[in-house]
């Protein structure tokens, strides 16, 4: 059991049964799923980016990542249906749990110029989307290596019925909202 499951366990979910007044404690939110995914637009081009990419996910994830490919074809884009254009990956468990400690306790404050995450990037429904700009914030990223800057989005699923909930969730997690 990682560090954050068993703070999960012993702190996060007793507050949230408290602050909400939940009858049961299989009503309290819980992390589902993280994606993580990265889009390589200049894929289109060099066919090579995208295996840079994928290099970087699963360093970070510390699984592979599936490479999402083109569903239609743009000429403006020079895009054809079918080609590599990033690649995403799913954490679940023990992994998800891994990833998030690292996002909170080590990659965002490297961020530069990082003043929090924005309260206001919820879906409605509990879940949470964030955007990176830089993969080099994590320190699995060999900075020599790096051939060129990417960002990668990432979206945290969560079992919460309302913004609220999931908002109270990840505070629980020590996600630093910005106010």
């Amino acid at each position: 059991m990682t560090r954050l499951q068993e703070h999960y366990e012993k702190v996060v979910k007793p507050a949230l049964m408290k602050e909400f007044s939940y009858e049961n404690s299989l009503q309290v939110p819980k992390l589902e799923k993280i994606v993580i995914n990265m889009g390589v637009g200049e894929a289109v081009n060099d066919s090579k980016k995208v295996q840079a990419a994928i290099e970087n996910l699963t360093a970070i994830a510390g699984q592979k990542p599936y490479v999402t490919r083109s569903k239609m074809a743009i000429s403006t884009f020079k895009l054809r249906k079918g080609m590599n254009i990033g690649c995403k990956v799913t954490l679940r468990r023990q992994r998800m749990y891994e990833f998030l400690d690292r996002l909170v306790t080590i990659a965002l404050p490297r961020v530069r110029d990082f003043r929090g995450v924005s309260a206001k990037s919820f879906d409605g429904r509990g879940n949470y989307a964030l955007g990176l700009k830089e993969q080099i914030v994590f320190q699995e990223i060999d900075y020599d290596k790096v051939d060129e800057i990417r960002g990668m989005d990432i979206i945290i699923v969560t079992s919460a019925k309302t913004d609220q909930e999931g908002k109270a969730l990840l505070k629980g997690f020590s996600m630093p909202f910005a106010n």
